[in-house]
């Protein structure tokens, strides 16, 4: 019964941990509002829809799982950032940084790209449904079961 009780609490305080993990940092976000400057901080799950981020610096900023849809992100440096599972849908990303981001899972559906520098970036199982794509740079982009524009998804087999 002990054991029980111990697996159970051990389990809960995994979990509380998980939860915090995933939660943003009200200074970063507070940073990133009035200065749009904003390297290395801490913005996962932080619902940032609708933001105008032209221009932002955004570099190894954690911004996994966050919401940016219809956000102004035109200019943005998001160089090495993570992007994990972020909803980015009708967002406009042109001539944008993402040099060597992490977009695992990511939505960026009816996003505009043009411009947009996505070198060395992970696609694995990004959508791109209906985004716009002109002179865009996926040199060295990692695709796997990355849905194209055009409904079209990519091999299971890494793309490199």
């Amino acid at each position: 019964m002990k054991l029980k009780i111990v697996a159970t609490l051990t389990l809960l305080a995994c979990l509380g941990i998980a939860q915090a993990a995933l939660a943003y940092s009200p200074q970063d976000l507070d940073q990133l509002k009035g200065t749009k400057n904003c390297p290395r901080c801490d913005l996962s799950g932080a619902p940032l829809d609708e933001m105008d981020l032209q221009g932002a610096n955004l570099r190894d900023a954690n911004l996994s799982g966050a919401t940016l849809s219809q956000a102004n992100l035109k200019g943005a440096d998001l160089t090495g950032a993570n992007l994990a599972g972020a909803q980015i849908k009708s967002a406009n990303l042109t001539n944008a940084s993402l040099t060597g981001v992490n977009l695992k899972g990511a939505t960026l559906e009816s996003s505009d790209l043009t411009f947009a520098g996505l070198m060395g970036a992970n696609l694995e199982g990004t959508t791109f449904l209906n985004a716009k794509f002109m002179l865009t740079n996926f040199r060295g982009a990692r695709f796997r079961l990355t849905t194209m524009p055009d409904g079209i998804v990519s091999s299971g087999r890494p793309y490199w």
